[in-house]
């Protein structure tokens, strides 16, 4: 668990996963999933550093599913400069022949 989380944080993230166990996932894909879901509640509260800054989304899922933020992020994770002004699609392709 994450040192910025609180302590309602972090009861909330044990109960999601124990929930999640219990339902038959892993360990491993429950924590994942209540990490994910305690982080998304702490952004959409404005609780994080920067609430525009949401990853680089699901490696796997398709880029084109991703959202314009999370292609940004992974633009500049790549050292892209100019994709800023790059339309969406034009920015997946540029993502695609940088990786």
């Amino acid at each position: 668990m994450p040192d910025a989380w609180s302590n309602k944080g972090e009861r909330h993230y044990e109960h999601i996963k124990n929930s999640y166990e219990d339902r038959g996932k892993s360990e491993d894909k429950a924590e994942e999933i209540a990490a994910r879901m305690v982080n998304k509640e702490r952004r959409d509260e404005g609780r994080t550093l920067n609430s525009r800054t949401q990853g680089t989304g699901n490696p796997n899922t398709s880029l084109e599913s991703r959202t314009r933020d999370e292609l940004e992020n992974r633009a500049k994770e790549l050292g892209m400069s100019g994709y800023s002004s790059m339309p969406k699609d034009e920015l997946v392709r540029a993502i695609r022949a940088k990786e």
